[in-house]
């Protein structure tokens, strides 16, 4: 009888680290910062910009391309494409002053990019019924933060009132706040290896 190789099996273990709190970071944070914008608390400035560009724009698709290492499609997906939303909506307020487009955008055009992403989002929040609570609320609380974003710009161009825009405000503030809360629960929780803060895992 011919000697025969015993077959061997390689485990591999992923011993990466867990990029979604840096997404969810740096799409809360600037969340966040935006939407005090919206409230009227400040102006749109270089501060907002630069969270934008770098925080939530960057770090969420650095966060987006580490999921995709890790074989997660919908956290590659969530954190790449709201990354360059980021980077988009920099890009929409920035080029115009560069002399690159038109300036400003015109309305209609910026509902309609509203509208695209509250869709976007509303369907990505369908994926979330499949992980916890905390994502759930982040999602919807986006999809409904969209959607009034676009009606307040519409209400505006038809009578100047920016009484649902401040609303949107005060709401995306706490979209942002739930998502910073979701990723300090992540991290908190892997540190002491126990639920210090919960996200409600679905059953």
């Amino acid at each position: 009888m011919e000697n025969q190789i015993p077959e061997s099996v390689t485990n591999i273990k992923d011993t990466t680290a867990n990029p979604a709190p840096l997404g969810l970071l740096g799409f809360g944070m600037t969340t966040v910062l935006l939407n005090l914008h919206n409230a009227g608390i400040f102006g749109l400035g270089s501060m907002i910009l630069a969270m934008g560009l770098c925080y939530g724009g960057l770090a969420q698709v650095f966060a987006g391309w580490m999921e995709w290492k890790k074989g997660n499609t919908f956290g590659t997906t969530a954190f790449c494409s709201y990354g360059l939303f980021w980077l988009s909506f920099v890009a929409l307020v920035v080029l115009p002053k560069l002399g690159i487009g038109i300036s400003p955008a015109e309305p209609a055009a910026v509902i309609a990019y509203l509208i695209c992403w509250g869709v976007f989002t509303a369907v990505m929040y369908v994926g979330t019924l499949k992980i916890n609570r905390a994502l759930q609320v982040v999602f919807f609380t986006l999809a409904v933060l969209f959607f009034l974003l676009a009606i307040g710009d519409w209400v505006r161009e038809i009578n100047g009132s920016v009484t649902i825009t401040r609303i949107a405000g005060y709401e995306g503030i706490f979209c942002g706040a739930s998502a910073i809360y979701a990723a300090l629960a992540q991290v908190l929780n892997e540190v002491y290896g126990k639920t210090v803060l919960p996200l409600g895992p679905v059953r």
